[in-house]
C-alpha cells in the first residue's frame, strides 16, 4: 500500500446555513455559523498551506452534514468507493459528490446495499484499512466495503467500536505509519497488535480524532497535553479550532477526502 497520509489532493464541501441543525448524539446547543464557517475555512488553508490541491464544493442547504465528505466516500490512489451512510438523513448526500469524485477517479465503485457504512468508520493504516462498527456501520455494510477495498487491492479488517464511541476514529488516529494516539477504551483494539498505541491525556479524549497529513498532524487547538506528548515524539503539530463542530459530533479527519 501507498503511504496512509501523504496526500496531494482534497475535496471539502463548504457548510451550508443548515449545518447548525447537524446530526448530533446527546441535543446540546446548535454551533454558531459564521464560527462554524470560520473553522472550516482554517482547516481548508492548512491543507493548501500543507501542499493539497483543494476543491472546495458548493453547501448543500437540504443536507445539514454535507460539509462532513469523509462519511460519504473513500478516496484512494486507485480508485474511490461511494459508501452507504448510516444516517438515513444522509443518504442523498452520495448524488451530489459522485460527479467529483468521478472527475478525479476514472474507476469508481458504489456500495449497493443492504448494509451501511459510514467514512469516519474507516481508518486506513500502511498495510491495511480498519473498518469500525458502530451505529453508522453495520456489519453487512462492513462486508461489503471490505470486498470493495479488495477489489483496489487493500487488505481489510473489521473491527468493534466501544460503545459510546460516535465513530470509530472518533476514538483514534494515525499518529505515524506504525503509531495510533487511542482513547483508553480503544486502546486493547485487537486490529492494533503490532503496532504501538499512545492513550489520550485524561480530559483530552476528543483529541483522539487527529489528522497526519504528509509530516503533519492537525490537532485540536483545547487539547494542550496531545500537544505537548506529541511535540515530544518530535511530531509536527498544527492546532485548528474545532469548538464549533464538536457541537455537530465531528472532528478535523471527516471535513475532507483526500488522496
Amino acid at each position: 500500500m501507498t503511504s496512509p497520509y501523504a496526500f496531494t489532493r482534497a475535496l471539502c464541501r463548504a457548510p451550508a446555513r443548515s449545518a447548525v441543525k447537524g446530526i448530533r448524539a446527546d441535543g446540546g446547543p446548535d454551533p454558531d455559523f459564521y464560527g462554524l464557517l470560520a473553522e472550516h475555512e482554517a482547516y481548508v488553508a492548512t491543507l493548501r498551506t500543507l501542499g493539497l490541491a483543494v476543491e472546495v464544493l458548493e453547501p448543500l442547504d437540504d443536507f445539514p452534514d454535507a460539509l462532513f465528505t469523509e462519511d460519504v466516500a473513500l478516496t484512494f490512489p486507485k480508485g474511490a468507493i461511494l459508501l452507504r451512510p448510516g444516517a438515513p438523513s444522509r443518504a442523498g448526500e452520495v448524488a451530489h459528490i459522485r460527479g467529483a469524485l468521478a472527475a478525479h477517479h476514472p474507476r469508481l465503485l458504489e456500495m449497493t446495499g443492504p448494509g451501511y457504512a459510514d467514512g469516519g468508520d474507516i481508518l486506513r493504516l500502511a498495510d491495511r484499512v480498519i473498518i469500525g462498527l458502530s451505529a453508522r456501520t453495520d456489519r453487512t455494510g462492513a462486508e461489503e466495503l471490505a470486498g470493495l477495498l479488495g477489489q483496489l487491492g487493500y487488505r481489510a479488517e473489521i473491527a468493534e467500536t466501544p460503545p459510546g464511541v460516535l465513530h470509530f476514529k472518533t476514538g483514534c488516529g494515525l499518529i505515524d505509519a506504525r503509531t495510533i494516539l487511542a482513547v483508553p477504551a480503544l486502546a486493547a483494539c485487537p486490529q492494533f497488535d503490532g503496532l504501538e498505541v499512545v492513550t489520550t491525556p485524561p480530559g483530552e479524549e476528543p483529541a483522539a480524532n487527529i489528522l497526519r497529513i504528509r509530516d503533519t498532524v492537525l490537532v485540536g487547538d483545547r487539547w494542550s497535553a496531545t500537544h505537548a506528548l506529541l511535540a515530544e515524539r518530535g511530531i509536527e503539530i498544527h492546532p485548528l479550532p474545532t469548538d464549533q463542530i464538536a457541537h455537530i459530533d465531528a472532528g478535523l479527519s471527516c471535513m475532507s477526502l483526500r488522496w
